[in-house]
């Protein structure tokens, strides 16, 4: 048995050939999502990259592991206190601990741990390969490593590689020489002038006017992203720096696969792709983040393919990201752990059954403090703090009619929102009774201060408003919230 499971940081299904999009991003992906599963509805539970990765590795949500941001208490792994053993619980129901049970070697290239201080990331890894530059890594800084290793451990039976890219994570870093093989392609149809003099007058950090997250100041170390987008031109530096990032960084797969398949162990190799979280390209008006509970955040790529498990087929059910590690227990014939809070969609890969949940909910507690429902067409989300970009308490949007979530319709839809609050509400419930901790880490988050990324720049965000023409919005701004604003009149 051997798994290659490739986490593509901030990797959006949108962006991809086998997703449907226009541009030839990743013909490796494509390749191997047309020889496994490919799931279309596959959704972090929380966001962004280190809740994600929490939940993902600990198999719990962040209301339960307490990793909901990137500061503060909501940046720790909750102690289990008492109750502690020898051990904490990490030590046998982490994902790598899991695989470590079944009797794979597991192997990490990462430098997330490192990155987030999220130390609880490493539970259950036998070798682990920091690739050194905090996340800041392009392609040619990994894959000379995992080649190394697949040189000397390829033909070993029995192991779980995790390699983890960084290229689609802003700021969009393709070296200069690799060129720009979309300069000719279409952007995305949806995006037009029209659509960019909307986005152009809105407020909040990785709007059109402030990608550089609450002002537009540029890096000449990453020439490919912009500052602000103006115009269609600007709009094209934009989505063509990440689409160059995704784009390179399938070749590097490329290579990564010609390897084993020199060693003849490509065939029966298990392949899982997938991501922490997506990047929002125009979603809510944002570009170049992922700061949001929203779809273009929170819905990621997920292919699996399993040789003599799996067919070609596509599925359509809601899953969440932490229900990967049911799922391998029950393909491996391990038990699943109690304190796990996802379900194994094992009958999607080995009978293409229909097993998805019937909502889902997702976080977002870093950048702004946001939970929202997915159930059929819609996503409803419910906003706490709204990270200064002036969201409504409640937005209502129709993926099947809107998927790039362009048009809010909460006025229009009473009793589809009423819907999500149930939803939402019996989510809540369940969770609380069942975990051993009075209290919910959104709401510490917003006990101490607001969520980590927006702290402490709302004054210098004002006055980049009024410098910009969007003064309009600074009254605003301080109505929502007075406590973070002393000299702003």
């Amino acid at each position: 048995m051997r798994i290659l499971l490739l986490d593509l940081d901030s990797l959006s299904p949108d962006h991809l050939g086998c997703y449907g999009y226009h541009r030839n991003t990743s013909p490796n992906i494509d390749n191997i999502a047309g020889q496994g599963v490919r799931f279309e509805n596959y959704y972090t539970s929380d966001a962004p990259c280190s809740p994600s990765r929490a939940a993902l590795m600990s198999g719990r949500f962040g209301i339960t592991n307490g990793i909901v941001g990137h500061g503060g208490t909501a940046g720790d792994m909750r102690h289990e206190g008492i109750t502690r053993g020898f051990q904490d619980k990490l030590a046998k129901e982490s994902l790598p601990a899991l695989l470590r049970s079944a009797g794979l070697n597991t192997v990490l290239f990462s430098p997330f741990g490192e990155r987030h201080s999220q130390w609880t990331f490493y539970a259950g890894f036998s070798e682990i390969h920091n690739t050194g530059n905090r996340g800041m890594e392009s392609a040619e800084e990994v894959t000379p490593g995992v080649l190394r290793w697949m040189e000397q451990n390829a033909a070993e039976d029995n192991w779980f590689l995790y390699v983890n890219y960084w290229d689609p994570h802003t700021p969009y870093r393709a070296p200069a020489d690799f060129g720009n093989p979309f300069a000719g392609d279409p952007l995305p149809e949806w995006i037009t002038e029209e659509v960019l003099e909307r986005h152009k007058q809105k407020v909040g950090p990785h709007s059109a006017r402030d990608i550089n997250m609450y002002d537009n100041k540029t890096n000449p170390s990453y020439p490919r992203h912009p500052g602000e987008i103006m115009d269609m031109e600007g709009m094209r530096r934009m989505i063509d720096g990440y689409d160059c990032g995704i784009r390179y960084m399938d070749e590097h797969l490329g290579r990564l696969f010609g390897e084993l398949e020199r060693h003849g162990v490509l065939d029966d190799l298990v392949i899982i792709i997938t991501a922490d979280h997506g990047e929002n390209m125009g979603q809510l008006g944002i570009y170049g983040e992922h700061g949001t509970a929203d779809q273009g955040t929170c819905h990621i790529p997920m292919i699996v393919r399993w040789p003599g498990v799996t067919s070609p087929h596509v599925d359509k059910g809601l899953h969440y990201h932490l229900d990967l590690a049911p799922t391998l227990a029950e393909l491996l014939g391990q038990p699943a752990a109690s304190g796990w809070d996802g379900q194994s969609y094992a009958p999607a890969l080995t009978q293409g059954a229909e097993c998805g949940r019937e909502y889902l909910v997702v976080s977002q507690c870093a950048h702004v403090c946001q939970r929202s429902v997915r159930f059929d067409e819609w996503i409803y989300i419910r906003t706490y703090h709204d990270g200064y970009h002036l969201f409504p308490e409640e937005m209502l949007y129709n993926l099947r009619d809107d998927p790039f979530e362009q048009q809010d319709v909460a006025a229009d839809h009473l009793r589809t929102r009423k819907d999500a609050v149930y939803y939402l509400n019996q989510w809540h419930d369940e969770r609380m009774k069942k975990m051993p901790f009075a209290t919910d880490p959104l709401w510490t988050v917003m006990k101490e201060g607001g969520p980590f990324h927006a702290k402490g720049h709302l004054e210098a965000y004002i006055e980049r408003l009024r410098e910009s023409e969007r003064a309009h919005a600074v009254e605003e701004l301080i109505s929502r919230h007075p406590y973070e604003v002393k000299n702003s009149k």
